[in-house]
């Protein structure tokens, strides 16, 4: 199949198919006589995988790591399992500093007024960096 048919099979664009394709996690495809790109159906598994886990936020590097694994039969699955738990380890940091923004802006917004005063917390804070509320 051409690029177009990979492309709307696997649910990617046609560039990030040729972009995968450059950075190494999808090997390159064959080629017709014309130089048009062609994908076997075993291309098509590798797309649906780089698309899956990427969906669930692995890192171009994680997924050339997972490609490794997937495609090695004699791989143990503690390699991959330590792979993921790595992964919700960064996604556990970046949630809890996510909240922590969250938490910050929503106590700056309960302390502005939101009235016809200039004085206004929140862009008090943002000049300053000094926290309005004592709370936290």
């Amino acid at each position: 199949m051409n690029i177009g048919q990979a492309a709307q099979q696997s649910g990617l664009s046609a560039k990030m198919i040729r972009y995968y394709e450059a950075t190494g996690l999808l090997r390159p495809a064959g080629r017709t006589v014309s130089g048009y790109r062609q994908y076997a159906e075993q291309d098509l598994h590798v797309l649906a995988f780089i698309k899956r886990s990427r969906d669930l936020g692995f890192s171009l590097e994680e997924v050339g790591k997972l490609l490794a694994l997937w495609q090695d039969r004699e791989r143990a699955s503690a390699d991959v399992k330590a792979l993921a738990q790595g992964h919700v380890d960064e996604l556990n940091r970046k949630i809890a500093e996510l909240t922590a923004l969250r938490d910050t802006l929503d106590e700056l917004v309960q302390h502005c007024q939101g009235d016809h005063r200039p004085d206004c917390p929140i862009l008090r804070d943002l000049a300053t960096g000094s926290r309005c509320c004592t709370n936290t």
